[in-house]
């Protein structure tokens, strides 16, 4: 691909990522490891001290077809750690190894990592209604919704994620969160504020699996009334230091600071494998626990088949038994996987019986595409056979 987004001083006014075309191709190319440079972030900072160094490891990963695979997606970067070591790594679209990238909703399942650090702390209740920490919310969809309803997307609001529609809430949504241009004459709207729109029910809580991203950015609320700390600041300390990352990473901010938890981190490959890798390590890292390990245990054995099967992504993972618990998605033993999705091609893929973890970013020109899709998972299944 010749890539001619962001070249020359000034760009031609066509070769311009900007607001307003930036999650489109081709200025997605560019833009999805750039986005600090289009909307307003703040770090997550690393701790440049205290990095855990990745040994090379010497897999055959040829079975695979890698080059093949990768050749089917419009991919970024594929960084592949097995038993902690690294194994292989590449990229594409002008990405380098230095790099931070947007996850889009495997931030989500960072947030539920960082979760465990605070119930673990006896700073966050589970069972503790939302509204206890966000009283402003009492009049709105999510009264009577607990924090474990918002963790496992089982909360009964009315919103519809279709990424291609062009006019309703998801729409002030992307305005909120400052990824789409203000419209002229109108007054915005921020993060939480747009929480308060959000008045009709469409289901019981704790009842299906029901896909809505602003309930992820709430509990990023949440966590900030809980703990008294910046959302950014304290994924930081709770995890990106403490997990010897190698770079800072960042996360985007609406128009007063508000963080865009449900799908603005931006981090590098290697860094996300390292999440994969802190997991398959039950959460531990030279000796310390960083995510206690009863956390992910009940992230892999106590999420509900019966809410995934009435849920909103059951027929769309070809009616596979699953679950979906504290933001990751789940296949159950004995061949299990636990991973992470985000729209235009991003995933966190955490194969504990083969000691595998797959960060795998891309700029996909589709939110969502059932081909794609397809290309990537199969890329994934090469690649745990070759490792077989």
């Amino acid at each position: 691909m010749t890539m001619t987004i962001m070249q020359g001083f000034p760009p031609a006014t066509e070769d311009r990522a900007t607001l307003a075309n930036w999650r489109t191709a081709p200025y997605c190319h560019w833009a999805f490891h750039h986005v600090r440079e289009i909307v307003p972030s703040a770090e997550i900072a690393n701790d440049p001290d205290n990095v855990w160094t990745l040994p090379e490891g010497d897999l055959d990963l040829g079975p695979a077809g890698l080059s093949a695979g990768l050749g089917k997606i419009q991919s970024d970067a594929l960084v592949i750690l097995h038993k902690g070591k690294l194994v292989h790594e590449s990229y594409r679209n002008g990405m380098t190894a230095a790099d931070p990238h947007i996850l889009m909703s495997v931030s989500k399942s960072m947030l539920g990592l960082l979760a465990g650090t605070l119930v673990e702390a006896g700073e966050l209740d589970p069972s503790a209604p939302l509204t206890e920490y966000v009283p402003e919310l009492a009049e709105t969809a999510y009264a009577g919704a607990t924090v474990r309803d918002a963790l496992d997307m089982r909360v009964g609001v009315l919103f519809n994620e279709d990424y291609f529609i062009t006019e309703g809430p998801i729409i002030e949504y992307r305005i909120a969160a400052n990824w789409n241009p203000l419209p002229d004459g109108k007054t915005p709207l921020h993060l939480r504020s747009f929480q308060t729109i959000l008045t009709e029910k469409d289901g019981d809580h704790n009842g299906r699996f029901h896909y809505v991203s602003p309930v992820t950015d709430l509990l990023a609320w949440v966590f900030e009334r809980a703990t008294g700390r910046r959302y950014a600041d304290l994924f930081s300390d709770r995890i990106w230091k403490p997990l010897g990352a190698e770079k800072s990473g960042y996360i985007t901010l609406d128009r007063i600071g508000g963080p865009r938890a449900a799908g603005g981190k931006c981090f590098t490959a290697r860094d996300l494998a390292r999440v994969g890798q802190l997991m398959l390590q039950g959460g531990a890292r030279d000796g310390k626990q960083i995510i206690p390990e009863s956390w992910l245990q009940d992230i892999a054995h106590n999420g509900s088949t019966e809410a995934w099967r009435q849920g909103d992504f059951f027929d769309d993972f070809n009616q596979r038994e699953m679950s979906y618990r504290s933001k990751w998605y789940v296949r159950p033993e004995p061949d299990g996987l636990i991973h992470g999705l985000g729209i235009h091609g991003q995933y966190l893929f955490v194969d504990p019986s083969r000691d595998l973890s797959i960060a795998l970013f891309s700029s996909e020109a589709d939110p969502l595409n059932d081909i794609w899709t397809a290309h990537a998972m199969a890329l994934v299944e090469d690649i745990r056979r070759a490792v077989d």
